[in-house]
């Protein structure tokens, strides 16, 4: 979809700097006291299922895709088939059940997808997807990919991302990307700060991530091998009997990936016990709060405002720290602002309606929502639920307008608008995303706002860049995040390393914080492993004087 994409505004403070900013008392001043006395209000926008490569494969200065961005690291490292020699695939496997969801106006079966070559391709290009002459633009909804803890890891292979076409039930579509100069945020990338080294907190998939996100954990899940026994995972094991991130293959599994998407004893939503060495099971793959709005619904003759709690995919009531109960202690407001939250929650309620929201809320994209801490049936935990857990329509643009905003916000934007390959194009979620930053930008409070623009994961699609090697947990596939504040370095490419907890770390520094243990875990895992902790996103801030754009 083209459009006609003005130059965002930014508070004009170059000539005032010195006068407003204090000058040579700034100068003197460290780091985290000029952060404190800049920026009073975080604003995480929490988009849906993209790699970097995928959309910004192609940004000027960025390392993107090899071969294809000049300022690319490395070489294309040729995907792989499923056996153990990792032979080189001749061709990538065919895009199975085809390129498109249901009902879009352009059609490409998965038997005109059989001849792409093993090579990173543009999904829309003007030619058309591949050889078919069929384009398929930035407004076309693409089949979804799968996108799930183990898979994720063996794919990621080791740090070679060579996998990705074999163990995906998308055949080659995973090695698509997007020309993202047409999209409304990428000059906002060009005038703020585009951080290309930002890697998704966890393996996996959206729920994982989010609750990465709050709490740099993996939820528990007590008892399951006499709770839930069927929804635990079979891995393939080392010879001291440990687990291996890796999935045991089922019997009629297709040898090679040009026969057919992969298939696995049980690729399910939680870990064996002491998969983490700690005796426990853990929640890695979706799973439904114990709160409505929940996927399952109460059980016969229960508070409608439960979930049903012998349902196989409702999780336990959560009670590890999250950063809601970190900004707590220091008195600092916060709210999670969540795209059709109000209609999704009144059609439970009210119609006992639960599977299928309109518009398309997603029930695990809520992360607080899975903790005893926010339950809906108690006069205390209610009142704390209502004043955190908050709509978009109905809330965040009023406090948007007013200057209301609390000093931490987290937005989710509802499905059709998330970005999310399946039920959601490119299109949309752009123009939605960008037209919510031009508001942010004209608010009472911009001239002291950071905007940190991310996804909660990569969707399925192959990024290039080698995965830092932290703990068990993560990080995985490398994901956009663009940085919008008056005080970013201005039209730059951050190359620092960075990981969706590094949105905790900032927020941590900024109010002074007490460190998540997983967060502080992750960073000893890194250096551990030979690399470096992770970054808190203050280096791609200028907060010596804000400048405006080049």
């Amino acid at each position: 979809m083209n459009r006609v994409l003005k130059m965002l505004p930014i508070v004009a403070v170059v000539a005032i700097a010195q006068a407003s900013y204090g000058g040579e008392d700034r100068a003197a001043q460290t780091t985290d006291q000029l952060l404190r006395q800049d920026i009073k209000t975080v604003v995480v926008i929490y988009a849906e299922n993209r790699g970097f490569d995928n959309l910004y494969g192609l940004f000027p200065g960025a390392d993107g895709i090899p071969g294809v961005n000049p300022t690319a690291s490395g070489d294309y490292v040729p995907q792989t088939d499923r056996d153990a020699a990792g032979t080189k695939l001749p061709k990538l496997p065919k895009v199975w059940s085809g390129v498109t969801a249901a009902g879009q106006a352009v059609t490409i079966p998965e038997g005109l997808t059989a001849n792409q070559d093993n090579w990173p391709f543009q999904i829309d290009a003007a030619t058309g997807f591949q050889d078919t002459h069929v384009v398929v633009g930035q407004n076309v909804i693409t089949r979804d990919l799968y996108h799930r803890f183990w898979e994720n890891q063996m794919q990621i292979d080791g740090g070679n991302n060579d996998k990705f076409a074999a163990y995906a039930d998308s055949g080659g579509l995973v090695m698509g990307y997007y020309d993202g100069s047409k999209m409304a945020l990428w000059p906002i990338a060009k005038q703020y700060v585009l951080a290309d080294h930002f890697f998704m907190g966890a393996f996996g998939g959206s729920f994982l991530n989010h609750q990465y996100l709050i709490c740099g954990c993996a939820p528990e899940y007590p008892n399951a091998d006499t709770l839930n026994p069927t929804s635990i995972s079979a891995l393939n094991t080392q010879a001291d009997g440990t687990f291996q991130p890796v999935l045991t293959p089922a019997d009629t599994s297709p040898p090679s990936a040009i026969s057919g998407p992969p298939t696995f004893k049980r690729s399910s939503n939680l870990t064996p016990k002491n998969y983490a060495g700690d005796g426990k099971f853990y929640a890695v793959n979706t799973m439904q709060p114990s709160y409505q709005p929940s996927a399952n619904a109460p059980a016969a003759g229960a508070d409608v405002h439960l979930a049903d709690p012998a349902a196989k995919t409702t999780l336990p009531p959560q009670t590890a720290a999250t950063i809601g109960d970190q900004l707590d202690k220091k008195g600092v407001t916060w709210a999670w602002y969540a795209g059709g939250y109000a209609t999704t929650l009144a059609s439970a309620i009210g119609n006992r309606h639960f599977a299928a929201p309109v518009p398309n809320y997603q029930f695990h994209h809520q992360p607080f929502n899975y903790y005893a801490k926010f339950d809906p049936t108690q006069a205390g935990t209610l009142a704390y639920r209502t004043a955190h857990l908050k709509d978009f329509d109905t809330q965040f643009l009023i406090d948007m307008k007013a200057g209301t905003l609390p000093q931490v916000a987290f937005y989710k934007p509802q499905g059709n608008l998330n970005q999310h390959p399946g039920y959601a194009n490119v299109d949309d979620g752009d123009a939605h995303i960008a037209n919510l930053i031009t508001q942010l930008q004209a608010s009472p409070q911009w001239k002291n706002m950071i905007i940190i623009v991310t996804y909660d994961e990569n969707g399925g699609f192959w990024d290039h860049k080698a995965v830092p090697k932290g703990d068990i947990w993560g990080p995985g596939t490398r994901i956009p995040a663009i940085i919008v504040s008056p005080f970013a370095k201005m039209g730059t490419v951050d190359h620092t390393q960075y990981d969706t907890g590094s949105i905790a770390r900032f927020i941590t520094r900024l109010f002074q914080l007490e460190p998540l243990p997983g967060i502080q875990a992750r960073d000893a895992a890194l250096v551990k492993n030979g690399g470096v902790a992770m970054g808190d996103l203050t280096a791609a801030l200028n907060l010596q004087a804000p400048v405006t754009s080049p």
